[in-house]
């Protein structure tokens, strides 16, 4: 049985492992990229590359029967449907996977069935990491019948799963992103005052770690702090997006947030300075409260001029 042709749209830091993904479980893929430079690695590997999203609705190689979107924001993604809706066709799927609002997925999932069209929104979690492994978590906002037409997809990237129907996979990105921006910080601020009170913090990381201050966070972001390595996985610009959305969203539904809006604060600080490092910077912004304390003796590592798309 022939694989259905995937049009993936979003060629960065998180869609070029995803799309390596897809070509190398034999998916055809049709990619877009407004760099194109940036969808080059993937030419080798068999994909077919156009110069304008509307153009990988319908190729020589064959119409498209998925459509994957991993893209800046809710924006840039209502922007891309916009263009390429005269070119979509009834019947086809379009799995958002970018990280946007609650109700701007339910928007794009009204406007996009109207024309016959199934939307289904399926941001991720993992980063960089997970993408090339293939171990992201998936939270899909779907139909279960339409969920089930593109598990066998969404299995290649990661782990998948339905948590409600259209607009909820967002909803449900958003509470990942509460966790992991709000633990990041509080990571920061355990290994931070553990040095300041003569603690070794690397020793207090490794002998908090199976204890019930375990957490990935802890082993991933807590070693990047130490090793003040700043080189992106997911970024500021990203999670300051994050908790603007999810304050934006408990403001929807009548709740008070004052932790997020705490996280929300220290990430548009840090997004004033540097938009494109690991969201684990939030480092940064805590030793600029604590005048005289820095974490380590390492020489930071941080990004110049990196472009997620």
């Amino acid at each position: 049985m022939n694989k259905p042709r995937i049009a993936f749209l979003g060629i960065g830091l998180m869609g070029l492992p995803m799309a390596t993904r897809l070509l190398n479980a034999g998916y055809p893929v049709v990619v877009w990229n407004r760099t194109s430079a940036k969808c080059e690695p993937l030419r080798i590997l068999g994909a077919e590359i156009v110069i304008a999203p509307q153009n990988a609705m319908s190729t020589a190689r064959g119409d498209t029967d998925i459509v994957i979107s991993m893209l800046e924001a809710g924006g840039v993604v209502g922007d891309i449907i916009r263009q390429t809706f005269p070119t979509l066709k009834a019947g086809q799927i379009w799995i958002d996977m970018s990280s946007t609002q609650q109700q701007e997925a339910q928007e794009f999932n009204a406007l996009l069935r109207a024309k016959g069209i199934i939307f289904i929104d399926a941001p991720v979690s993992g980063g960089v990491i997970g993408a090339e492994a293939g171990s992201l978590a998936i939270m899909a906002g779907a139909y279960p019948d339409e969920f089930s037409k593109i598990k066998p997809v969404l299995d290649v990237l990661g782990k998948a799963t339905l948590v409600g129907l259209p607009g909820c996979g967002q909803l449900s990105k958003l509470c990942n992103q509460l966790i992991v921006g709000g633990t990041i910080n509080i990571v920061a601020e355990a290994l931070l005052l553990a040095q300041a009170g003569g603690a070794d913090p690397v020793a207090v990381r490794q002998a908090l770690r199976g204890g019930f201050a375990e957490s990935r966070i802890l082993e991933v972001h807590g070693q990047r702090m130490l090793d003040r390595n700043f080189l992106p996985g997911g970024q500021v610009k990203s999670q300051s997006k994050d908790m603007r959305n999810i304050l934006q969203a408990a403001h929807s539904h009548d709740l008070q947030l004052p932790v997020t809006e705490m996280i929300a604060e220290i990430y548009q600080q840090l997004l004033t300075y540097q938009p494109v490092a690991d969201h684990s910077a939030a480092i940064l912004e805590l030793e600029k409260k604590n005048p005289g304390q820095r974490l380590g003796d390492q020489p930071d590592i941080l990004p110049t001029q990196i472009d997620a798309h």
